[in-house]
């Protein structure tokens, strides 16, 4: 008869594998892909390099977890903005000034998600997200079209040049070290760079959709 672990062998396996993914998370936000090796990734949890094989079969399929959950995640917020009350140029604006505020106040993961060189498996993982951002776009500008606030347009050009350009308009202030995000700068110097560039973002994403007047950033 083949062994099957008990309830609490599978608890306890579970509960290392999201210590593991928790601290490789870490790692990535802090070295990015390329430097998040196994044993430091290991070395971050606590456990012997050997151990993580216990979980995952190679970096990079511990690399494309980690990507999911923090990818997974961004989606999710801007799936429920982009859903939520409000008119759609107003929810359009809000999901665009939220993601980048969410992406500014976590400048390396955010970058790691967006830009980082990494492994193909990784790279694939990015262009699958994309697409749901892309998708979440084009769903709230055919809708600001239907009611009239939008022009007519092919919301899913439209979509894909914005989740273009929000991801651009970003990766600079994210891979730079003194970019405006909460841990550079100083006080009232630091949010008025955040909320300029957030500003700016904003008022692109609304050109870009033909809205014709700017929503007020929420």
């Amino acid at each position: 008869m083949a062994y099957r672990k008990t309830p609490a062998e599978l608890h306890r396996l579970e509960a290392a594998r999201e210590h593991l993914v928790a601290r490789a998370t870490e790692v990535v936000a802090e070295v990015g892909w390329a430097q998040a090796s196994v044993t430091a990734v290991a070395d971050a949890a606590g456990i012997a390099a050997g151990s993580v094989y216990q979980h995952f079969p190679s970096k990079a399929a511990l690399g494309v977890e980690v990507f999911r959950r923090a990818a997974g995640r961004e989606v999710e917020v801007l799936g429920e903005v982009l859903r939520g009350s409000g008119s759609p140029v107003d929810r359009l604006a809000a999901g665009v000034g939220v993601f980048a505020r969410r992406a500014l106040e976590n400048r390396g993961l955010a970058y790691a998600l967006l830009a980082a060189p990494a492994e193909p498996a990784v790279g694939a993982e990015r262009l699958e997200y994309r697409r749901r951002y892309r998708a979440l776009f084009a769903e709230v500008i055919a809708e600001g079209m239907r009611e009239g606030l939008l022009p007519p347009q092919d919301g899913e050009v439209t979509a894909a040049a914005l989740t273009g350009a929000v991801g651009e308009v970003l990766v600079d202030p994210l891979a730079a070290p003194d970019g405006p995000g909460p841990h550079t700068g100083t006080g009232t110097r630091t949010r008025t760079r955040t909320d300029d560039l957030l500003a700016e973002l904003v008022a692109m994403a609304l050109r870009c959709s033909g809205a014709p007047s700017a929503a007020p950033l929420t």
